[in-house]
């Protein structure tokens, strides 16, 4: 396990529990109970980004049933590996954004944006070793299917483009 994987695990779990505690002390801080009702919900969607790869590796990606789901043997661009390419990273990001939706305290704003910004790192840093990895076949998944935008990832699916003549 390399360092720099380490640190990340270190700071992003400080970071979000500092985010969680905020969220309890300052719940609804500015009294704009129309956002905190948006975070909600924000939550609970973060909660299906977060499931939806488990399932999806155990299902495609060839995992020993003993092993962590992580341990996949092949690509897998099935499920919601369809829609968007880091699932889990947006699970992230949803929580960030929810507890700031529900806190609306700065302190909680400064720590999700923080938490954003290295879900973002991290999923540069895996990209670039799953092209070497899986190489071109990695190269097309990218031009098939967004990094983090699952809203332009369902419109993908849904309404495939046209082909030229």
């Amino acid at each position: 396990m390399n360092r720099q994987f380490i640190l990340f695990g270190v700071v992003l779990t400080i970071t979000m529990i500092s985010q969680i505690v905020l969220a309890i002390i300052f719940y609804n801080d500015l009294g704009l109970d129309w956002l905190c009702n948006i975070g909600w919900p924000v939550l609970w969607v973060s909660a299906v980004f977060g499931l939806l790869p488990i399932l999806t590796f155990r299902k495609y990606g060839g995992v020993d049933p003993k092993k962590s789901y992580i341990r996949t043997q092949r690509f897998v661009d099935e499920g919601i590996y369809r829609i968007i390419r880091h699932p889990q990273y947006v699970s992230g990001i949803l929580i960030s954004v929810g507890l700031y939706l529900i806190t609306q305290h700065w302190a909680s704003l400064l720590l999700g944006a923080a938490n954003i910004f290295q879900f973002v790192l991290s999923a540069i840093s895996e990209e670039n070793e799953s092209r070497v990895k899986f190489g071109t076949a990695y190269e097309e998944y990218m031009q098939r299917v967004p990094r983090f935008n699952f809203i332009s990832g369902l419109f993908r699916l849904i309404l495939p483009k046209k082909k030229s003549n």
